[in-house]
């Protein structure tokens, strides 16, 4: 296979990943939270625990969040993510919370993501926001969508990591405990 395959090729799955995987786990996670509600009865009520065992943010920012429909697609790639994937909304931005158990190279960095299904990135940062929380936020541009996007993946103690490897190799050492939960924010310019 040549180079220019091979290119194509790992295009073609950063695409699928993104647009169809995603959007899948929300909606399972939703749908089993509904069916047994009694697992959240002493829930905070900003949160909502999934029968996975994913806390999905009822509130974000003061804002009410809802769940986004998922594909057939993306729940056959869910299966294989190590973890849960959830997809919401407040109307005004996208929400994808991903929660894995143990350390794995399955979660990666928003921006690789954005960059596999042709976005160009600009403008990356480190921005504080809310309650002193620290997210890697950029700019990603295609076909004259611009969005703005914003990452952080905090452990069970509440450490925050803005780095997909820093929080690997904590996760791996021991110096970050899970569950850990990933949540990347997407909206409009």
């Amino acid at each position: 296979m040549s180079w220019f395959d091979n290119r194509f090729v790992n295009r073609v799955m950063h695409k699928t990943l993104w647009a169809i995987v995603l959007p899948l786990c929300a909606l399972w996670g939703l749908a089993q939270a509904l069916q047994n509600p009694a697992r959240n009865v002493n829930r905070p009520a900003n949160l909502i625990t999934t029968q996975a065992g994913a806390e999905l943010p009822v509130l974000w920012d003061g804002q009410p969040m809802r769940p986004l429909a998922l594909g057939e697609v993306e729940r056959r790639f869910a299966r294989r993510f190590p973890g849960t994937i959830a997809r919401l909304t407040d109307g005004q931005r996208v929400m994808v919370v991903r929660t894995v158990q143990q350390p794995t190279r399955m979660l990666h960095p928003a921006a690789d993501c954005y960059k596999g299904i042709g976005y160009q990135i600009h403008d990356e940062q480190l921005v504080t926001v809310g309650q002193h929380r620290l997210q890697r936020c950029f700019v990603a541009e295609r076909a004259g969508q611009h969005l703005r996007v914003c990452e952080h993946i905090t452990d069970a103690a509440g450490q925050n990591f803005t780095d997909t490897s820093a929080w690997y190799w904590a996760s791996i050492t021991g110096t970050s405990i899970g569950p850990w939960q990933a949540i990347t924010t997407a909206e409009s310019l």
